[in-house]
């Protein structure tokens, strides 16, 4: 039995520099990741957290760091109690295009339980993903995050 994979696709109208830093800088994550702030040291090997109001919330380990160009690492969210045999996997891959910059996220090694069919939730990567991405492209394009919403 194969396991889920979540992808998402988007074209951002930046660099692949300006993007890179939203994707590592701790301050531009707060203002389009709901206030996760994101830090490491960004080698392949170091750890990588994300922390709301100085909590960590979801950790993992670089598997590869290749600047302007592919981001993976290991993602554990730390409130998830479901058995695990390792944990999940989310790659940002950036590919320029002229001026617009195509991002792919994979999120791997999933559960069953990991993707929701609800459109009234942001539970699972399948509803929380698109609405981190789209905050960011909104972000980077206007200088504005999206007007926050509650379901």
């Amino acid at each position: 039995m194969t396991k889920p994979v979540f992808v998402y696709v988007t074209y951002i109208a930046t660099t692949p520099e300006k993007l890179w830093n939203a994707l590592t800088d701790g301050e531009f994550t707060e203002k389009y990741f709901f206030g996760s702030r994101v830090e490491s040291e960004w080698k392949e090997g170091s750890d990588v957290t994300y922390s709301r109001n100085g909590e960590v919330t979801d950790y993992g380990k670089i598997l590869k760091c290749e600047p302007h160009k592919l981001l993976s690492f290991t993602w554990t969210y730390k409130g998830d109690d479901t058995p695990r045999q390792s944990p999940t996997i989310a790659t940002f891959e950036l590919h320029p295009l002229n001026t617009t910059v195509k991002l792919t996220l994979t999120h791997e090694n999933l559960l069953e339980s990991d993707i929701v069919e609800d459109n009234h939730t942001f539970e699972g990567f399948n509803n929380g993903w698109p609405a981190v991405i789209s905050n960011l492209k909104s972000f980077l394009e206007t200088g504005q995050t999206l007007s926050a919403v509650s379901i």
